[in-house]
């Protein structure tokens, strides 16, 4: 099996290191050791913070800063993780190493205009093949608007290729953006039909990876 993890910054530190989440994350990635696996990492607060900061400046200048923010939290997941101290920022590197290694860490793999850790992670999908791309994120999947501003924000379960691209494409994207998965990430999984699960925790991940009922959201 070949999975894909694109692994949300508000997982990794919404403030703090997230001690508790990346030592259970840790045991459910051993039990799969024998598959291969790519982990992309998000910027999360700490991107948007530097990303707020520099609000005056271009869009390319806060997508590089937010980049950068990616690739320091692979950092801390793979050696967490006693995956590789060396993180990769091309595919065909990361493609390099899973010919010899099953377990692949790296953030967002340069700048494209409009692109997220979540692009990145579904473009290495479909260039793998894998069998699942998986978002983690900090909600437990996907909902019909913003469950922490709503309190009658209504939980979806599962939604097609098609229904999902159409709800991205009323939002404007902009660096830092925080949903459960991008546009460009969107465009990619319909257009190559792979198939996508959002969750939140590595008890539902395990549960997935089980091809077992799961609390999250898949996207067919």
């Amino acid at each position: 099996m070949k999975i894909v993890i694109s692994l949300g910054g508000s997982l990794i530190n919404p403030g703090r290191i997230n001690y508790p989440f990346l030592s259970s994350f840790k045991k459910t990635i051993k039990k799969f050791s024998r598959h291969k696996i790519i982990i992309v990492t998000g910027g999360g607060k700490v991107a948007r913070d530097y990303i707020e900061a520099l609000k005056d400046k271009s869009e390319r200048v806060r997508s590089l800063i937010g980049i950068s923010a990616t690739r320091l939290n692979a950092m801390l997941v793979s050696n967490f993780l006693d995956a590789d101290v060396f993180i990769p920022d091309s595919s065909d590197e990361i493609k390099k190493i899973l010919k010899r290694k099953n377990l692949v860490v790296c953030g967002a793999l340069g700048y494209r205009k409009d692109m997220t850790s979540d692009g990145t992670a579904a473009d290495l999908a479909r260039e793998i093949k894998a069998d699942f791309l998986v978002n983690m994120t900090n909600v437990k999947g996907l909902f019909d608007k913003d469950p922490r501003k709503f309190k009658n924000a209504r939980f979806i379960s599962e939604i097609s290729f098609f229904d999902f691209l159409k709800m991205l494409d009323k939002m404007k994207y902009k660096p830092g953006q925080h949903f459960v998965l991008d546009r460009p990430a969107a465009r990619i999984i319909s257009r190559h039909k792979i198939k996508t699960a959002i969750l939140n925790n590595a008890k539902n991940l395990e549960k997935l990876l089980k091809r077992e009922k799961f609390a999250g959201t898949i996207i067919f």
